[in-house]
């Protein structure tokens, strides 16, 4: 090839300003003020507007300040969740455009990378990052890692001479080894790279389950709410007159039933649950994921970088001697080699044949042989202390075994022992050695009289901890399904020893592309190795999983993973050894790169669903005692039991009772050994819903009838009014401790620690006793003290609630009991 002289700058320059920068184009961005109107509208956001104006027009401004912290929590989140594609889409732009090493005017100049231009020619070098997407002009034993862009861990050889994408590099790979000059095709969006970019772009994070029923049941509840606190007032002023209390009254009752709670607890929940998460190494990028977690039927992960480390090692000496094997493999190694095989041999041979590092450091590297189409291995002629040659070969088994002029059958024994290699999911290379007595070196490496040493077989390794972790995901009812840019064999040999079903065997990218959309539907239920996948292959096997109704959890580390881990129900992304662009794409991601982190996260994630679904329960019931008691006086003609002050009392019960307390709940201890739970089902489900109001009707009824026993009993009002809201506060707490749990008795969650619960049950026992019976507190409430056999009754009807649970706890179990366990 003669000298290169590169574009002219003027030229660079002109198609700079009419191509643009070579950077992936950005959206324009929203404002923060329009997202946060945008967020705002959200009928949720609405509702608790409303909540607060609603306590500030009753004069309680701590309550209204704690919704209006709440608003802004949400209204953070979601800003947030909004700029997450945009950091993911600036992640991929950074790397899109690192320095470039570029020939204009015929001298080599170092530019940044957003400055590459189409036509420019690229000087490669090992370590560098291919600027943008170009075909090669020259190359020298050229190699560059594409896992960023296809998944494979291998270094892919590029030469002229090859297939068209072997003689093409692409923007954001590395180059492993060798060198070489290029020419620009295509850059910013057009190169392969952009592609992804322009996916990432366009997938939209969808609304999750919990929130979209969430939104339903508060529209239903305030809709209740401001139909009966309406009918309440127009009832007082028609029987008892004056429209004061009438309105007083209708407020009392709107903020009893009005449910402010839901939307507050689902956020402390998210954002308590990304702290729990945070403390077992991993990030929450998107909260509401965290909900979907205990809802995943099928966990995608890609092969490299997540099942395995990423890293090349030896996993198999055979075929002959291991430590001369290895000590010539390492004679036929570069002197400070780049590519992770030859690091990956010298690091065996490190520990199993120590005397080459020193043969390496003593002798004399004379002759150099690189690989060639002609010859696909590495030569290197040597001369010891004595000035002795000394030969050392490796490469692809076929050139070396013919290398070596063996018997036909001998080395057709070797081939088939290299293959065998293979299939267990090994890079196989052949290692040999020769003397040489003449003067001068041969032309062609294969003059020398090589002699058969053995096989190193190399393999990305599995990470330990992997074989015991989709056990686990197995007894969860999680099904694991590999998609890889890999070769099948190798994608099904590790597949094989992580535990992952290969009875369907496995389907390449290319076979896909040839399935229509019914074919692709059996396939992904089907099959649980996928190799040689592109990435919108990727996307379009999520989409395909999503489409057969399973809740999707894909992890990956790489560019190539992007679009798949935004269009996934849950996108975990690896942090140690991802990309930015994965980290950025993905909802949660792994500080650690350990693959029982996803399993424990899964764990975590079934608990805090267990214990979100508790909390709604108990304000499901605990509103119904309280309603009930703001409505029934009114309606009976009985003296009014509750008022404002007596329900911001019970909010201090309830508020943190429905959030830390059932948060902080550790959990059942067999929720990894049940299937998932059917992502159609709803949260407030007719049997929750049916059983959380019955709960809290018995509640109700004990209270309705301690109240009857007062009037009947002659207590004065202030007394009865006392008796009768320590029955709901006794009420309320017993509530708590009949929905720790929706299976276990309470005296079993006795034994399952929760500090908070004993902090929260203390103190509103010790504030109802100021209340009762410090006269300046029991004045505001308009209590009167009460005696012993009264506090007994209170607790008695109180507790009364308790024992309907456990009698509809014990019903099920017997009926479970029944069923069998094949029910």
């Amino acid at each position: 090839m003669g000298p290169l002289t590169g574009l002219p700058a003027a030229e660079a320059a002109r198609r700079l300003r009419e191509e643009g920068p070579n950077s992936i184009p950005s959206a324009k961005r929203a404002g923060i003020a329009q997202v946060a109107l945008e967020v705002l509208r959200e009928p949720m956001l609405l509702l608790l507007c409303a909540a607060a104006a609603l306590y500030l027009l009753i004069g309680d401004r701590a309550e209204a300040l704690i919704l209006a912290a709440s608003i802004v929590v949400v209204v953070a989140i979601g800003v947030g969740q909004r700029a997450k594609t945009e950091r993911a889409l600036e992640a991929l732009r950074d790397l899109s455009s690192p320095r470039a090493l570029v020939v204009r005017d015929g001298a080599q100049q170092r530019i940044a990378g957003a400055e590459v231009v189409r036509g420019d020619v690229l000087i490669l070098s090992e370590g560098d990052r291919v600027a943008a997407d170009a075909r090669l002009l020259a190359a020298n034993d050229l190699a560059a890692d594409e896992s960023l862009l296809t998944g494979e861990s291998l270094p892919v050889e590029k030469s002229l001479s090859g297939a068209e994408r072997a003689a093409m590099v692409f923007s954001g790979t590395l180059v492993v080894r060798g060198h070489g000059y290029a020419e620009v095709l295509a850059t910013g969006a057009r190169s392969e790279l952009g592609r992804i970019g322009r996916m990432l772009g366009e997938i939209q994070p969808e609304k999750t389950s919990l929130e979209i029923q969430t939104r339903r049941v508060v529209r239903l509840v305030a809709a209740f709410a401001v139909a009966l606190s309406a009918l309440v007032a127009v009832l007082y002023v028609a029987l008892r007159g004056g429209w004061v209390d009438g309105v007083l009254a209708g407020l009392t009752l709107a903020m009893a039933i009005l449910p402010e709670e839901f939307p507050v607890v689902l956020t402390v929940f998210l954002a308590l649950g990304a702290w729990r998460i945070a403390r077992s190494d991993v990030l929450t990028r998107r909260m509401p994921a965290i909900e979907m977690l205990g809802a995943a039927t099928v966990l995608c992960v890609d092969k490299t970088g997540t099942l395995t480390e990423n890293r090349m090692a030896v996993k198999e000496v055979f075929g002959g001697d291991a430590r001369e094997v290895l000590a010539h493999a390492a004679l036929a190694s570069e002197l400070a080699p780049f590519d992770p095989m030859e690091n990956a041999i010298l690091a065996a041979t490190a520990l199993r044949a120590p005397e080459a590092a020193e043969w390496r450091r003593t002798w004399r590297l004379d002759q150099d042989y690189s690989l060639s189409a002609h010859f696909l291995a590495v030569c290197h002629a040597w001369l010891d202390a004595g000035g002795r040659a000394v030969v050392a070969v490796k490469g692809a088994p076929e050139a070396v075994v013919a290398a070596c002029r063996m018997p036909e059958g001998e080395a057709q024994a070797l081939l088939d022992e290299a293959r065998r290699g293979a299939e267990r999911g090994m890079r196989v290379l052949g290692v040999a050695a020769a003397r040489w007595p003449g003067a001068a070196w041969p032309e062609d490496p294969r003059e020398f009289p090589f002699r058969w040493l053995g096989f190193v077989g190399l393999a990305d390794p599995l990470r330990p901890a992997v074989p015991g972790a989709v056990a686990e995901c197995r007894r969860a009812g999680i099904r694991v399904v590999m998609i890889t840019g890999d070769h099948g064999g190798t994608a099904l040999a590790i597949a094989r020893e992580a535990g992952i079903s290969t009875e369907g065997g496995f389907l390449t990218g290319a076979e896909l592309e040839s399935l229509t959309e019914a074919e692709l539907a059996g396939a992904v239920r089907r099959v649980d190795v996928f190799a040689r996948v592109l990435p919108q292959q990727k996307l379009r096997l999520v989409g395909a999983l999503k489409a057969a109704g399973e809740v999707v959890a894909m992890t990956g580390d790489g560019v190539n993973d992007a679009p798949a881990l935004g269009a996934a129900h849950i996108g975990i992304a690896m942090g140690g050894r991802g990309t930015d662009v994965a980290r950025e794409a993905a909802s949660l991601v792994l500080l650690r790169d350990e693959f029982e982190a996803i399993v424990e996260t899964v764990r975590l994630g079934r608990r805090i669903y267990d214990n979100l679904r508790n909390a709604m329960g108990y304000l499901l019931a605990v509103h119904v005692p309280i309603a009930g008691v703001s409505f029934l006086p009114i309606v009976l003609g009985g003296p009014i039991v509750l008022y404002p002050v007596h329900v911001v009392f019970l909010e201090f019960v309830i508020d943190p009772a429905c959030s830390v307390v059932f948060e902080a709940e550790s959990g059942e201890s067999e929720a990894m050994q049940r299937p998932p739970r059917d992502p159609h089902e709803p949260l407030f489900s007719a049997a929750m819903l049916a059983g959380s109001v019955g709960l809290g009707a018995a509640a109700l009824l004990a209270v309705v009838l301690v109240y009857g026993w007062a009037l009947l009993a002659g207590l004065g009002e202030d007394e009865m009014r006392a008796l009768t809201f320590a029955a709901i506060v006794i009420g309320n707490l017993a509530l708590i401790f009949a929905n720790r749990s929706r299976s276990r008795p309470v005296f079993a969650t006795l034994r399952r620690p929760n500090p908070v619960l004993w902090w929260i049950t203390l103190a509103a026992l010790a504030a109802l006793a100021c209340a009762v019976y410090l006269p300046p507190v029991a004045a505001v409430f308009r209590f009167a003290p009460l005696g012993t056999a009264e506090a007994g009754l209170a607790v008695a009807a109180g507790l009364a609630g308790l024992l309907w649970s456990e009698g509809r706890k014990r019903m099920a179990a017997r009926r479970e009991a029944r069923a069998g366990p094949g029910r």
